[in-house]
């Protein structure tokens, strides 16, 4: 006999919110396992100690944002709607059933005028690496680092047109005192004293976020970005850095940097660094030769040649002749180094009149070959070959296991493919609560214990 179902939405149960949420759910392996008591610490300098309004406990919306995060809930209007009804997030947040939750605005304005610059979301990321550290899964011996892109809030069809001077290089100091060593070294005098400035070009800038990079990279969409520089620790995938940039800027610009400071923050001793083809600079190779670190970096595919005209790898590097031979046999001499820390080595063009592959070689109305080589190419080609070694075979292999895997996992689960903020420092805290939660989650399912094999 079929029945109607009778109205239980008013019924009284005697149950516990614990009992509500499943053993296994991934919000109790997170519990177990990261200790969230640091953050009251961090953020008690911030708040007046005995005057005010009781404010939105620190612990309880920086988990408000884990959650987030965690679930892929972009809006912070829809994340305390779900608080609401959702047991699992009730009981993460040691809120009761019956307990009203804060409101949204509460949670965005929290945010936007208390914590205005990035210095609490690096602390707390700091924090859950240390936990990581602490539990085994991170050692330092290997780094890979890459960047991915996050679109900007921004239209790409409205911007004005300003001339904006590029990114700075971290090494130029050092680069000046190589180039004045090179010349010194072949007699000439040094370049004059010169403050170096980044060039500056006319640059598209976003009306809505001006801090905002507009990209323009071969294979990626065109408009307004930003990048996130994340490096990953090779033991188990553990994120040990992210820096957010405008798109506009080189991967390059700031690796070195933020290598050193997770030197100096977590006492890591790396042996080797796994980097794409967009590291691959001399500047990046003399920095790690020169931190004891074995680069093996991607290779890039020289830019092609005019066409009929032939290419530098023609010619062959006599390092004890400093000099190049051509393939006709005459050897191009050193000539300058200019401030950009480049040699150049230019041919007799007495012979080259005379030289059958004139045509191909150059079109110089002195009938002259400059060939360049940097100050710092010998370090650059001892980075590459390790790339052909096996053991730099394995090492860049374990690229897509570690950090290509991170981006793939922060765009598909944890809503990375969009900047959900306008202007650099809140992207830059975006990054940096979206990378902790990641890492709460690795770490968790690291350490949760693994079911027994039943025996037959």
């Amino acid at each position: 006999m079929l029945k109607r179902p009778a109205a239980e939405q008013t019924a009284l149960e005697m149950v516990t919110l614990d009992q509500l949420v499943p053993a296994d759910h991934l919000l109790r392996k997170i519990d177990r396992s990261i200790d969230f008591s640091f953050i009251h610490g961090l953020t008690a300098p911030l708040y007046c100690a005995d005057n005010g309004r009781p404010p939105l406990d620190p612990t309880l919306m920086f988990k408000a944002l884990f959650i987030g995060y965690l679930f892929g809930v972009r809006s912070e209007r829809q994340l305390v709607r779900e608080i609401e009804v959702n047991v699992a997030y009730r009981w993460f947040l040691r809120l009761k059933l019956t307990d009203k939750v804060f409101d949204a605005s509460t949670l965005s304005q929290n945010r936007r005028r208390r914590y205005q610059d990035e210095t609490i979301a690096q602390a707390i990321f700091d924090r859950i690496v240390e936990q990581a550290i602490l539990a085994g899964l991170v050692d330092g011996t290997v780094l890979y680092t890459d960047s991915t892109h996050l679109k900007a809030n921004a239209n790409k069809g409205k911007y004005d047109l300003a001339m904006v001077a590029k990114s700075r290089a971290d090494y130029w100091g050092e680069l000046d005192r190589a180039i004045e060593t090179e010349r010194a070294l072949h007699g000439q005098k040094p370049l004059k004293q010169k403050e170096r400035k980044p060039p500056v070009k006319q640059t598209k800038v976003s009306r809505a976020d001006p801090e905002a990079g507009y990209m323009v990279r071969e294979g990626k969409p065109k408009g307004f970005f930003y990048l996130d520089h994340r490096t990953v620790d090779g033991r188990c995938g553990i994120i040990t850095d992210t820096f957010a940039t405008p798109a506009n800027m080189h991967d390059s610009i700031v690796y070195l940097g933020r290598l050193d400071r997770q030197v100096e923050r977590f006492g890591f001793v790396v042996a080797a660094a796994g980097l794409d083809a967009g590291y691959a600079t001399p500047g990046i190779a003399k920095g790690l030769e020169d931190r004891n670190i074995r680069g093996v970096i991607g290779y890039r595919n020289p830019s092609p040649p005019r066409p009929g005209k032939m290419r530098k790898s023609a010619f062959v590097h006599e390092p004890d002749r400093d000099g190049y031979r051509c393939p006709q046999g005459q050897l191009l001499t050193y000539a300058s180094t200019d401030r950009g820390g480049y040699r150049h080595y230019r041919s007799d063009p007495a012979i080259c009149r005379d030289c059958p592959l004139l045509a191909s070689c150059t079109s110089n109305a002195k009938a002259e070959r400059t060939i360049t080589r940097h100050v710092w190419q010998d370090q650059r080609e001892r980075v590459d070959a390790n790339r052909l070694t096996a053991w730099g075979k394995a090492i860049y292999r374990r690229r897509k296991e570690t950090v290509e895997r991170s981006f793939a996992d922060a765009k598909q689960l944890f809503g990375h493919r969009y900047a959900r903020f306008r202007g650099r420092t809140r992207v830059a805290c975006q990054c940096l609560i979206a990378a902790a939660a990641q890492n709460m989650k690795k770490i968790a399912i690291s350490l949760w214990p693994k079911p027994k094999p039943v025996l037959a």
